[in-house]
């Protein structure tokens, strides 16, 4: 089989110059990015999104400058948690200017590109059947467009949603190959540990990624009445003992945060002084200071 650069020609596609091309464009981006950070954690539904929207929101509130990439292309959530959903991307031919919260955070989303709510992600094949043979290398050349083609000016962090799936990691590493760390969520579930330790084997033993630490999100629960911890899940073991990582903190369960992230109203900015509030704030305050050290 021979490569590209072997090939007499390529039938005029210049395949070779556009992969070239777009990836300096990424490397260029970067150049403008001070810290990388992906979010991940392996399994759905533990609110790793709402966890990386409030992250965002939390550091930008301390003054930083901030980018999400919503890498999740086939479920993306970032920009409805945000409040951009309505937002209209702009393009020049230096590249697209993002989407920008209320508060200054910028936001990229396939989300901010499908016509209607009830649109899928569809990728061109034959039929749709057959497009699962490209889908995982489409994905991968839509991510290194939503880093490469925005407009990111200078960021301090650039926060990168995975979707679930330890196999998302290496195509963010892929792309970024001097990632600076990764952090994990999980729930306080037997299951759910079971499925995050996939992912913190493949970022720490696989890829040697930096993990900055674990966050455990839906924690417990405040008894509006009495103030006291109600368990939510059945775990025993705690994430420092399941993981062997360090605990970002431990987030309680908040109605106000869901409603927040339903409505895109930055919860910080209403509820900065609540428990889950306080436990997000440590959160993105340990992340800076693991960039410090």
């Amino acid at each position: 089989m021979k490569s590209y650069k072997e090939l007499p020609d390529d039938a005029g596609s210049n395949i070779i110059g556009q992969v070239t091309a777009q990836a300096n464009r990424l490397t260029e981006r970067l150049a403008s990015v001070r810290h990388t950070v992906a979010i991940m954690s392996g399994k759905g539904g533990v609110g790793k999104s709402a966890i990386t929207a409030n992250l965002a929101t939390a550091l930008t509130l301390a003054g930083c400058a901030v980018g999400v990439v919503d890498a999740d292309i086939n479920g993306p959530t970032i920009a409805k948690m945000m409040g951009v959903r309505d937002a209209t991307l702009e393009y020049a031919s230096t590249g697209v200017k993002p989407a920008i919260s209320s508060l200054g955070t910028k936001i990229i989303s396939m989300d901010l590109l499908l016509s209607e709510d009830a649109a899928p992600v569809l990728w061109n094949a034959h039929t749709q059947k057959d497009a699962f043979t490209w889908r995982s290398t489409m994905e991968v050349g839509a991510l290194r467009e939503f880093i490469g083609d925005t407009e990111w000016d200078e960021l301090d962090y650039l926060l990168i949603d995975l979707p679930p799936g330890a196999d998302r990691l290496p195509n963010v590493a892929e792309l970024i190959p001097n990632l600076g760390g990764v952090v994990v969520v999980t729930i306080p579930s037997e299951v759910s540990h079971l499925i995050v330790k996939k992912s913190i084997t493949m970022a720490r033993d696989i890829l040697d990624a930096p993990i900055i630490g674990v966050v455990e999100n839906m924690a417990f629960y405040v008894c509006k009445h009495c103030g006291e911890h109600e368990p939510l899940f059945s775990a025993e073991d705690t994430p420092d003992n399941a993981f062997q990582l360090t605990t970002l903190a431990k987030i309680p369960f908040d109605p106000k945060l869901s409603h927040c992230n339903d409505s895109g109203t930055p919860y910080l900015n209403e509820y900065p002084d609540t428990r889950a509030g306080k436990a997000i704030i440590e959160v993105a305050q340990k992340i800076q200071d693991f960039f410090k050290t």
